[in-house]
Formats: structure tokens, sequence, C-alpha cells
């Protein structure tokens, strides 16, 4: 088959985290699991999402650092963190504590925007400042100036046997250049380029003027028109990183039932992938399923994959955890050499 974008230079995946609220330890440990497992497959990075007040991990920052300690070559990211629900100092503390503890393997994403249903919920987030908290972008500038080593405070030195840094501490070199935006605006891929952050985009976008007669109705358009505007305002230009992150569920070796739930799976989401949704005129893209050749032609075909090398394929949300270790198998042996990606030695 030709290919007709650059072979997979880095290949990831995304997972949701869900647990039991009677056992939430054990999909906790599942989660654990099948980064350790992505690890042995080859898999060069591994994603976790990030919910509140849901049945899914709370706390990202907290599951990869145990993550960091049963793994130890696999980058570990977040995609991503909403800073709404953050303190952008004590987050900052904590990922650079991560990264060290990784090795330098933590690859932050993060997003802006008020915290879902926040009328219902800033009286016990911001109980005093609810109505001056900012969450904008100031917020992410404030995160890398913390992360990249910019002054916090003015006091500095030695008082009495306490020794004070005006900067957060630890500092983890190189962190600051892995920390990454997920956006799904052409406003915040030329945000995320401008501030040399890389970008993660994913399966949803928002419909808007774009480049080609399609934008605005197609979505593999609409996200290659984003892929172009953040590399445009990005001061490494062609070579800044852009992650894509689709739902690909290949059934090579999947069982009969397998296939059957990964299939209807698909086919009830379809039907919001064909106009934009909701007032913010949200695109969704198709889950890919069926055999790892397939969904190879049809992202060879994909507008927005062609100009990009990493990918973080998304996990769908309510499966079992025998299902992820035969999609995560299956990406590794069959979709990943179909796409030019060659394993990391391990």
């Amino acid at each position: 088959m030709p290919l007709t974008s650059e072979p997979l230079r880095k290949l990831g995946f995304l997972t949701i985290g869900l647990f039991d609220p009677a056992d939430p330890r054990r999909g906790h440990e599942s989660t654990l699991e099948i980064i350790e497992l992505g690890e042995r497959l080859g898999f060069d990075s591994a994603w976790v999402r990030h919910r509140h007040l849901q049945y899914g991990i709370s706390s990202p920052v907290a599951v990869l650092a145990a993550a960091s300690q049963r793994t130890s070559r696999i980058e570990l990211g977040t995609a991503v963190i909403p800073l709404g629900w953050e303190n952008p100092l004590r987050l900052a503390e904590d990922l650079a504590t991560v990264d060290i503890l990784s090795g330098g393997r933590l690859n932050p994403g993060v997003s802006v925007g008020p915290p879902m249903h926040y009328d219902q919920v800033k009286g016990a987030l911001y109980p005093d400042t609810a109505d001056a908290e900012d969450f904008g972008y100031e917020r992410v500038r404030r995160l890398l100036d913390h992360v990249r080593g910019e002054p916090a405070t003015r006091s500095a030195g030695v008082e009495g046997f306490e020794v004070f840094s005006d900067r957060v501490q630890p500092q983890a070199a190189g962190l600051g250049r892995r920390m990454w935006y997920g956006g799904a605006s052409l406003r915040s891929a030329r945000w995320a380029g401008e501030n040399g952050m890389n970008f993660l985009t994913s399966s949803v976008v928002k419909a808007e003027d774009g480049e080609g007669p399609d934008a605005g109705r197609d979505f593999a358009a609409i996200q290659l028109s984003h892929v172009r505007a953040f590399r445009a305002h990005h001061p490494d230009g062609d070579r800044a990183r852009v992650s894509q992150g689709l739902v690909v569920i290949p059934t090579d070796n999947a069982t009969a039932a397998q296939r059957a739930k990964y299939e209807e799976y698909a086919r009830t989401r379809l039907p919001r992938t064909e106009t934009p949704q909701g007032p913010a005129r949200l695109m969704f893209a198709p889950d890919l399923v069926g055999p790892s050749t397939e969904i190879a032609e049809r992202l060879h075909a994909h507008a927005a994959f062609q100009e990009i090398d990493e990918v973080a394929f998304a996990l769908p949300f309510t499966f079992e955890h025998e299902d992820y270790v035969q999609i995560l198998t299956d990406i590794a042996t069959g979709l990943a050499p179909a796409l030019g990606h060659r394993p990391t030695a391990h």
C-alpha cells in the first residue's frame, strides 16, 4: 500500500481510566496494567484523560506518578488537564516532581475554560473567588512560566535554617518543551503555536472557516486547518509537534462478540459526525473500526493525518479490560506497521 503521509514516528494511546465506585482500586489498577502493556508492545506514549466528579481518573498526575515507577521507557501524558480546576503554581510543582520521578518522560497536556457545570460546583471549588477567577489563556501562561523557571516570588534566600527559592521547585529540565495544549479551534491552535507549546488535536473540533472548500463541514479539512495554523504561528514552523487522537479500533484478533460490540459502539456514535453539534458547532470524527489494513488506508487518506507523525489513538470509554488488551495488541502488531511505525527497542 503506498504511503500518502510520512511514516508514523510516535505511536501513543489514550485511556479514560473508568472505575466501579464500589471498587475504585480495580479500575485504577487496570489503567496502570494497560500502560505497562503499552510499554511492552512498543508504544511510545500513554495518555490519560481527566474527569472530575465522575467515575474516571480525577488525579492523572498521581496515576502517572505510579505509572512512572512501573515502567521505564514509555512517555506519560495527560490529555488533558482542564486548568479551570487547578492552581497553576501547585500544578507546576506536581508536574515537575512526576517528571523527575519518571526520568523526564512526562508530557502534560492542558486546556482552558470554566469547569464543567461551574454554577453547581463553584461554591465548593472557589467559594471566595468564583466570580473573579480567570479561565482563559492567561491561566496556561502562568503555568508555563512556573514550569519554565520564571520567578514566582521576590523572597528567596536563607531565613534561619530554611532556604527559599524564587522559582517553583523542583525544576525539571526539558519539561517546558514537553507542554501540550489540547485545542479544538483555530484560535487555540494559533495561541499554542505563539506560546511555543506542542498541540494535541483530538476527535473533536469546532466547525469554523478554514482552508479548502470543505472547511466548516468536513472534519479532516477543519483539523488540517488547525494543524497548519498552529505550525504557522510556532517558532519551529513545520517541525512543531502535533499529535492526533482519533478513536481507532482494529478487529484483526477480536472475537465475534467483540467485533459486534465495537461495530455497534461506532454505529450509535456515527450520527453526531454528520453535522456540527450544539451551540459550539462541534464536529466529531467517525470511529475507525475494522481490520488494520482498512484503518490504515482510511488514515493515509485523512488530510490531517497526512501532515502529522505522532498519534495518541483514543480507546473507547466503556469497554472491558480484555477489550483494551486486544485493541492495543492489534494496534501495535497490525496497524502500526501498516503506518510505517517502528517500535522503540526495549
